[in-house]
């Protein structure tokens, strides 16, 4: 299972929502098939909607596979 938490404390160097995007999709490619969003992203351009975006950035990565 992958936990949001998890990405942002392996991927310090992460500044914009949109790099936590990448990170998600990465992890969705390389076998994650599950995704848990535990906190909320600190970056400036987080979205209002930044779990939905999340959890489309995963379910799409996934079904490219």
């Amino acid at each position: 299972m992958l936990w949001l938490s998890e990405i942002m404390l392996q991927h310090h160097e992460l500044e914009t929502f949109a790099a936590l995007q990448g990170e998600v999709r990465k992890a969705a490619t390389n076998g994650e098939l599950f995704f848990r969003m535990d906190v909320k992203p600190p970056y400036p351009d987080t979205p209002e909607n930044w779990q939905d975006r999340l959890e489309a950035t995963f379910t799409a990565a996934l079904d490219a596979n």
